[in-house]
């Protein structure tokens, strides 16, 4: 619960125009009041302990309780007062469409925060066709399009230090864009949080409920609701292919670079070595990850989320999944004709990801995990009204 002297401060800048709360807020704010005087729900996620230690919901607060929220779904199939009843409480639709807000509204640069709303499926596909037919244009120019590398050699296409120049810049790009973002999220919500540093004990219990996706489980170990109030734990386990297979792609990639720089071992590698296998594992299971999410997301019921960020769901499943795959590609490729469109189409496929990480959803896995984090440090304080679940 926010401080007596940020709630006086909040209601000075509203007051003066500095605070403009949105459509979309003030319905969260709406909803949280009325699920505050029924408490059901208390037990399902972090959203509901996180909500009873407030009497009020002011900007920082929606923010924070929006992107601690997992949208499993388990709240909407248990209300009493969810539509067609007239007081229409879809907590997981509200906190999606406060999310998505809240990602423009911290991106950095400012001015490319509109980009949430066009970074759609169409726009994923045109960046990866865009890049790849410079990069192939490129190689035609050189008379190298056509016909294997000697050894499968991707550095006799394109060399490292020109692969370095591409992607150095803007891998930069994307961690100081990020940090700088979730850094001002962090600022905002942490005075509506009780205002304490985040020791030890709670970074380390929201690095477990992150790791674990611990709030897929509907808050009763069965997983999310689907639209026929079946339980799965599709969507918890497809996330967890997903992320461990990036974080696997991510450290072949980083051994691989160990491996050049420290130890003169150019690539490529072949089995069992270790970048190979983290990039095989990594690879494999990021297609089954981002296949599953993509099929779930297609399935699911409209009233589970914003329906306007679909086609932002969408396209960063399909350049995921198209970095995975032809990188599997890529390797089955080697020594034939086909390795050098392949690799084309591999290095657009990264590009366009990480042109696009800092205005997509990836940006949900930080604010979620910072959210957890400040959830943790929130909880370990006295409960300023005295009543609560933590």
């Amino acid at each position: 619960m926010q401080s007596l002297e940020a709630l006086t401060r909040d209601a000075r800048a509203l007051a003066e125009g500095e605070i403009v709360i949105t459509a979309a807020e003030s319905e969260v704010a709406r909803q949280m009041t009325v699920c505050n005087a029924c408490r059901y729900c208390e037990g399902f996620c972090a959203v509901f302990p996180a909500m009873t230690r407030r009497l009020e919901f002011g900007k920082a607060d929606i923010h924070f309780l929006a992107n601690l929220c997992h949208n499993c779904g388990a709240c909407l199939h248990a209300c009493q007062y969810a539509p067609p009843h007239e007081f229409a409480i879809n907590v997981p639709q509200a906190m999606a469409q406060v999310r998505g807000q809240t990602y423009a509204d911290y991106a950095w640069p400012p001015a490319l925060g509109a980009l949430y709303k066009r970074n759609g499926l169409a726009l994923a596909l045109a960046l990866v066709l865009a890049f790849s037919a410079f990069l192939a244009l490129a190689l035609g120019l050189k008379g190298t399009l056509w016909g294997p590398a000697a050894g499968g050699s991707f550095y006799e296409l394109f060399p490292h230090g020109l692969m370095v120049s591409l992607f150095a810049p803007v891998f930069a790009f994307v961690a100081l864009a990020l940090a700088l973002g979730v850094r001002r999220f962090w600022r905002d919500v942490t005075p509506a949080t009780s205002g304490q540093p985040a020791s030890a004990p709670a970074l380390s219990e929201a690095t477990h409920d992150a790791l674990t996706l611990r709030y897929l489980d509907g808050g009763h170990g069965q997983g999310c609701s689907n639209e026929d109030d079946a339980y799965t734990l599709s969507r918890r386990r497809f996330h967890h292919f997903t992320f461990y297979g990036f974080m696997l792609c991510f450290a072949a990639t980083s051994v691989a670079t160990v491996y050049h720089y420290a130890f003169g071992w150019a690539a490529p590698y072949d089995l069992p070595s270790l970048p190979k296998l983290l990039g095989v594992l990594g690879g494999v299971s990021l297609c089954v990850g981002t296949a599953g999410l993509g099929w779930l997301r297609l399935r699911r019921h409209p009233a589970h989320g914003d329906a306007a960020q679909k086609p932002m769901d969408l396209g960063f499943i399909a350049l995921l999944f198209l970095t995975a795959a032809s990188g599997l590609a890529l390797w089955l490729s080697r020594g034939t004709p086909a390795l050098v469109l392949l690799l084309c189409l591999h290095l657009g496929a990264v590009l366009a990801l990480f042109a696009t990480l800092p205005y997509g959803k990836f940006a949900h896995g930080i604010y979620r995990t910072a959210s957890l984090l400040r959830h943790a440090v929130e909880k370990r304080q006295p409960n300023p009204i005295g009543l609560g679940a933590d």
